[in-house]
């Protein structure tokens, strides 16, 4: 594995500790380094780090908090 791709993996906690849960991602990588970004990708999906999934969380909060109040009335 060359050493920028180390450094991207080890700069991000998320990459490295999905690195560790799934380690057929270094085999992946040290073959071919150009499939970073299908890691990325991934572990995005995983982790629910998506833009649409901070948006669903953010939906899902409101929704919450109006339920709250509404049981108060």
């Amino acid at each position: 594995m060359n050493i920028e791709l180390q450094f991207k993996l080890r700069s991000n906690p998320i990459y490295f500790k999905y690195l560790h849960e799934n380690s057929y991602w270094y085999k992946i990588l040290n073959r071919n380094p150009d499939k970073f970004n299908e890691f990325v990708e991934e572990v995005k999906t995983k982790y629910h780090l998506r833009p649409t999934d901070k948006i669903k969380k953010a939906i899902d909060t409101v929704d919450m908090l109006s339920n709250v109040l509404s049981a108060f009335k």
